[in-house]
């Protein structure tokens, strides 16, 4: 939907769907911001680009959920419905 105000333009992102998905992926892209060696030079590329905090924060959300839909791709469930190889440790996230 667009969000543009005199100079600006800009693109707002719909936010509804599921709620408590979209919180956990905030948390886990604020943790990953302030905690994570790997991330702090992604963010700091973003902003040195000329993006706002806010924007590399989106932009490193998007990232995050393609990586965690490659590994639920890769999750096949076993008779009783449950996946039966769930990777052991989720560091590649």
């Amino acid at each position: 939907m667009p969000a543009s105000s005199g100079l600006t333009n800009r693109h707002r992102l719909n936010r509804s769907g599921d709620r408590q998905l979209n919180r956990a992926m905030h948390t886990i892209t604020l943790i990953r911001m302030r905690l994570d060696p790997a991330t702090n030079p992604y963010v700091a590329r973003r902003i040195s680009e000329g993006k706002t905090s806010r924007d590399a924060q989106l932009r490193l959300q998007r990232a995050i959920s393609g990586q965690l839909f490659k590994i639920l791709e890769g999750i096949e469930p076993n008779e009783g419905g449950q996946p039966h190889n769930l990777p052991q440790r989720l560091d590649s996230i």
